[in-house]
């Protein structure tokens, strides 16, 4: 009851917003390029396994947004939103 109390107020709700970009980007990292295992020993080499993983991820993101000289959107649209405008629903 406490915790859904706390969830409740603005102050958790603004560093909620903060956690959740940044846990869909390690979402991305461990599910999407495979960063749960390690494909090298060492701890030098997985180090820069990750770090280059973490490049690609950011070449990856930087070349899908729009061009620079066009004005960005706050947010790309989820594959929810891309199949919702693209059903006709009856009236």
């Amino acid at each position: 009851m406490r915790a859904r109390t706390e969830q409740q107020s603005p102050a958790w709700r603004t560093r909620y917003v903060v956690r959740s970009g940044i846990e869909g980007t390690i979402c991305e990292f461990a599910h999407g390029h495979g960063a749960r295992r390690c494909r090298y020993r060492g701890q030098t080499k997985a180090h820069l396994q990750h770090v280059f993983t973490a490049v690609a991820v950011n070449i990856e993101r930087l070349s899908a947004g729009p061009p620079p000289d066009e004005p960005s959107p706050s947010r790309l649209p989820t594959s929810f939103q891309n199949s919702w405008t693209r059903t006709e629903f009856p009236d």
